[in-house]
């Protein structure tokens, strides 16, 4: 689903990365600068390289882990994913605590039942 495509996506820009890297390089080498010079843009190129490169590869573990975790659920089974914060109808003599504590239950995207007092 929308986890391995983000995967997915995480392995097309680590091999951009990858190719763009390479293409600088070959630029330096061609570039006619001193071989000191060509030797320092190599490093800073490679750094920015791996730099990306590790912010890239903590996203995809991060959806990885998340994949994980949805393919170990049962069918059915709920999973917490967050608050939202919301304006509400409050009058005199409501019961504030249960109108914060209202949950919504998603399937798909779609609501499938309120719980709680709204």
């Amino acid at each position: 689903g929308q986890l391995q495509s983000e995967i997915n996506r995480f392995d097309g820009q680590l091999q951009q990365l990858q190719s763009q890297g390479q293409q600088a390089l070959t630029q330096l080498q061609q570039g006619g600068q001193p071989e000191n010079v060509i030797q320092q843009q190599t490093v800073n190129v490679q750094n920015q390289v791996n730099s990306k490169k590790n912010e890239i590869l903590q996203k995809k573990n991060q959806a990885l882990q998340q994949l994980d975790q949805v393919q170990k659920l049962e069918m059915g089974q709920e999973v917490g994913q967050g608050q939202v914060e919301s304006f509400f109808t409050a009058k005199q003599g409501d019961n504030l605590v249960k109108k914060m504590q209202v949950e919504i239950v998603l399937e798909d995207g779609v609501i499938k039942e309120v719980r709680g007092e709204l």
